[in-house]
């Protein structure tokens, strides 16, 4: 850690961008951290103010302490760094009235759209700092999100 990072902010900071460790899992951080979102979106209440809060709580969290993570491991988008997952499930739930059938469903549709990104969230992942973090996932949850209420709408929610 840089003399600049010392002390308890950056490692809170670290440790809301990892999610508190998730990110630290060796194999598919990005998956376990999605896992964290689909859990939060769990236990919140089924209210859109209450969702939209929590997304934009987690937005703007994430990038703050996304950008205290580039700097610490010097480099873009850092692997470990997971909260972008958290709020990129919960972006992709809003407002989507399904069952655990169809969470697992769009956990699917999210981890796809995370990983292909589409234009342009393949462009704002070259945004500087925690912005650039954070802005690629929202951008591939809307995605996902929109992918989910078109499998919906196609399925007449029998499937799922």
């Amino acid at each position: 850690m840089s003399s600049v990072e010392k002390g308890p902010r950056p490692l809170f900071a670290l440790a809301l961008a990892t999610v508190f460790g998730v990110g630290y899992v060796p194999l598919a951080p990005g998956t376990c951290g999605s896992a964290v979102g689909l859990l939060l979106w769990r236990v919140l209440p089924a209210s859109g103010l209450v969702q939209a809060t929590a997304i934009a709580a987690l937005f703007a969290i994430g990038s703050w302490s996304g950008s205290v993570a580039e700097r610490h491991f010097g480099s873009r988008d850092p692997a470990p760094v997971v909260i972008d997952e958290v709020m990129g499930m919960l972006v992709t739930l809003f407002l989507n009235p399904v069952g655990w059938a169809g969470a697992a469903g769009a956990f699917l549709l999210f981890r796809i759209a995370d990983v292909v990104k589409p234009f342009p969230a393949n462009r704002l992942e070259r945004l500087r700092g925690g912005i650039g973090v954070m802005a690629d996932d929202a951008m591939a949850a809307v995605y996902a999100n929109l992918a989910l209420r078109a499998v919906l709408a196609v399925g007449n929610r029998v499937i799922w």
